[in-house]
């Protein structure tokens, strides 16, 4: 597709500030020829950083004021109300106001998610967003939600969340038929607790092409592409593969150096650890995007550098090229018209 594509950027949020956000996209606008951006943030703040990238004047980015910032611990709810001018609020309403395609930020979760659904609104047939990110696999990637936005839910929830999964698998990966999976405590029908048995029953009942149940180490070596779980559960398998993944490299840098001859094997072996770092990169995968909304919004890791943001950017660049949300709509409807109601277990 080669229709312009225009975002805008929460330039101010995240651990590192408006200097990752500034470098990520004039690296993204280098890269994507078609691609617009808006900076939203303190103006003077933004040109001082963009002049001292040397930056010459672009008519594809531009500079959105916003006089507040929401802080990376601030409660949602202050956020919410009390910052009607923050860059993260400025940046999702512009999508509200079409003056933008999606928005992307490396700011607070909570005030994100929080932020996004009351100006954007659920989809029809949707009671809450979801947070879904890729994640390395031995077949490549799996896409996970919820990861983090909703510690609790119930199994129509659930089964929302697996038609949203597989609404954005398919649009960004153009799979038609996406395995769709249930996280749980074992892959026998009889394991877990009543509301992970009522979502497999309302999945399987639907069009949707449900695999079964998976435990948590299938998240990685279970052949679907989407994994579905509560919140909780979700943000816990997260940050436990992200430990596990820092634990290995840790491990491997202390055989590697831990005498001569162990050096001269992490020598000799350089070429196929930069190969396994660089597939194990969490740069890659950065870009979780917040579904079940009616417009696009993507949310960067906090300690996103400025590859990792760009790769957030190209996140949402998809997302608007695809339509997640009409596809999640479609499919929705699509899933509820060939789901018998009520289900029991």
């Amino acid at each position: 597709m080669n229709a312009p594509i225009l975002l805008a950027l929460d330039a101010m949020s995240g651990d590192h500030g408006h200097g990752i956000v500034v470098e990520a996209a004039l690296r993204a606008l280098d890269e994507h020829r078609r691609l617009s951006l808006i900076l939203v943030g303190d103006e003077t703040v933004l040109r001082k950083a963009l002049a001292a990238h040397r930056h010459i004047d672009d008519p594809r980015l531009t500079i959105q004021h916003a006089s507040e910032v929401v802080a990376m611990d601030e409660a949602p709810s202050k956020a919410l109300r009390g910052k009607k001018d923050s860059s993260m609020r400025v940046a999702v309403d512009l999508v509200k106001q079409k003056r933008a395609q999606a928005a992307v930020s490396a700011g607070n979760t909570g005030a994100l998610m929080a932020i996004a659904k009351f100006v954007l609104k659920t989809l029809p047939g949707i009671d809450r967003p979801a947070i879904i990110s890729p994640l390395p696999t031995v077949k490549g990637a799996t896409h996970v939600l919820d990861l983090g936005a909703n510690a609790a839910c119930s199994s129509e929830q659930l089964f929302q969340f697996a038609v949203m999964g597989s609404a954005l698998v398919t649009a960004l990966n153009g799979i038609e038929r996406p395995r769709v999976a249930l996280l749980n405590i074992g892959e026998e029908e009889i394991k877990g607790n009543e509301t992970i048995k009522q979502a497999a029953a309302l999945i399987s009942a639907s069009k949707l092409n449900y695999c079964g149940f998976i435990e948590g180490d299938g998240i990685f070596l279970h052949p679907a592409d989407v994994v579905v779980c509560d919140g909780f559960v979700g943000n816990v398998a997260l940050k436990a593969g992200e430990g596990v993944a820092k634990l290995v490299g840790h491990f491997m840098r202390e055989e590697f150096t831990r005498n001569a001859g162990t050096k001269l094997v992490g020598l000799i072996a350089r070429s196929v650890l930069r190969a396994l770092a660089k597939r194990m990169d969490p740069r890659r995968y950065n870009g979780a995007s917040l579904v079940g909304l009616n417009g696009n919004v993507i949310k960067s890791h906090g300690g996103a550098d400025a590859l990792a943001f760009a790769n957030a950017i190209t996140v949402a660049m998809r997302a608007v090229e695809h339509d997640v949300p009409g596809r999640i709509s479609k499919l929705l409807a699509e899933a509820l018209n060939a789901q018998p109601q009520p289900v029991t277990v």
